[in-house]
């Protein structure tokens, strides 16, 4: 106890490999926490923390991607700091997404964002996804093993999402291996370096403008003409942003995704047999997935306004921790809250793609793509199982995960199976 005492998550490397006892640790002295290292209050109360996602106007998401870090550019006063944060928001660490904006500039953004992703665009992209899993599994079926992430889940997260927003089949080479940086890294914000979504914006930024000069009816040309809800027309930089984000933040929830559920089944060949013996269980499992390793450990919110989280008073100016992966197994909402159960009757209350005004927009996407990609693994391959010359034999595995206080993800996942 004296170890996690001491600790500071943002910057402590023995929270990566397994940070659920600290997590335990935290919900014992209550369901929210004051760490007084960086100012943040842990929050691991489900039901505590479920009412900030819907209360913007004192739990600001100015820094949601990576809480803390940088702090603030200003000094909060006094017990609201609303006029504050409005003067200096674009100062704040990635300021320009989405994610970051409170109502009603949020409201004006995702309308461009669920201009992109419509119905019929998404049922065209479930087809691309089955030929997709298809021709992925096909080149690495004679081996006899796969790297889960390299050779499947992050060509397929990424191609899916390009087919989504229309780029062109010829392009899709370009895009194939592209990945944005994990934020949060551990020890704070690292030296910035080049990220390949700037790549993907200059690409975005080229067909937008094409398409405004001479209309397609394709999908980037239906992305060109999209306008605001009031009937304006967005700047061809807005909607590149929006593009990118999407393109951004639909890779790493499904890649974390993925990866987590394979190992699990790589590492429990009975629950791999119930699956693949009654596959309407596919989706029960993805939930308890999502729930159990969450792929988003936390979301961030800056307090506004002084304020009360359960019993604890919190201070304008503070930064909250909504602990996703704690939220979702804490045993006063879920049953044997560290283990799966595919009987669960209220899996799909986990909060791993948040709540709220920013729920995260493509969670149909990516639970579309978990599922696609299970039934045509199980079709394909048989007894998945965890490589022991990669991770060690079974008791003794060993994993590396990214070093980060914000996603949860492997690094590698090495997989052998049986052609089916």
């Amino acid at each position: 106890m004296t170890h996690y005492e001491e600790i500071d998550m943002f910057n402590d490397m023995s929270l990566i490999e397994d940070p659920y006892p600290y997590y335990e640790h935290l919900r014992a002295q209550g369901p929210a926490v004051y760490l007084p290292q960086h100012n943040v209050v842990a929050v691991t109360g489900y039901r505590e923390g479920l009412p900030l996602f819907s209360n913007p106007e004192i739990f600001s998401a100015a820094n949601a991607v990576t809480g803390p870090f940088p702090p603030l550019p200003f000094t909060p006063e006094g017990d609201d700091i609303t006029e504050q944060l409005a003067a200096h928001r674009e100062e704040l660490s990635h300021s320009g997404l989405i994610m970051t904006e409170d109502p009603p500039q949020h409201a004006k953004t995702k309308s461009l964002l669920m201009g992109m992703i419509t119905p019929i665009r998404l049922k065209e992209n479930e087809t691309f996804m089955w030929e997709l899993a298809d021709q992925l599994i096909d080149e690495f079926i004679e081996r006899g093993s796969f790297e889960a992430i390299m050779d499947y889940g992050q060509p397929y997260a990424t191609l899916v999402i390009a087919d989504l927003l229309g780029v062109p089949e010829e392009d899709h080479k370009n895009f194939r291996m592209l990945r944005s940086n994990l934020p949060g890294q551990v020890g704070g914000e690292k030296e910035a370096v080049r990220d390949p979504l700037e790549q993907i914006g200059l690409q975005f930024y080229g067909y937008i403008e094409e398409r405004r000069q001479n209309p397609r009816d394709d999908v980037l040309g239906k992305m060109a003409q999209v306008k605001y809800r009031d009937g304006t027309t967005p700047s061809v930089i807005d909607v590149v942003k929006t593009a990118t984000f999407m393109f951004g933040a639909g890779q790493h929830t499904t890649v974390l995704l993925l990866a987590s559920a394979l190992r699990i089944l790589g590492e429990d060949p009975e629950l791999q047999a119930q699956l693949r013996a009654d596959r309407s269980l596919i989706p029960k499992f993805i939930e308890e997935v999502l729930r159990l390793q969450s792929p988003v450990k936390g979301d961030y919110r800056l307090v506004t306004k002084t304020t009360k989280i359960g019993d604890l008073e919190v201070k304008a100016g503070t930064t909250v921790m909504l602990l996703l992966a704690a939220m979702n197994r804490d045993p006063a909402v879920f049953e044997d809250p560290h283990s799966i159960r595919l009987d669960r009757t209220n899996a799909g209350e986990q909060v791993a793609f948040g709540r709220g005004v920013h729920a995260c927009a493509g969670s149909p996407l990516a639970r579309g793509e978990a599922k696609v990609s299970l039934e045509r693994l199980f079709d394909r391959l048989a007894d998945i199982r965890i490589n022991e010359a990669a991770h060690g034999p079974a008791g003794q595995r060993r994993f590396e995960y990214e070093p980060t206080y914000t996603l949860r993800g492997l690094k590698e996942l090495h997989l052998d199976f049986t052609r089916a």
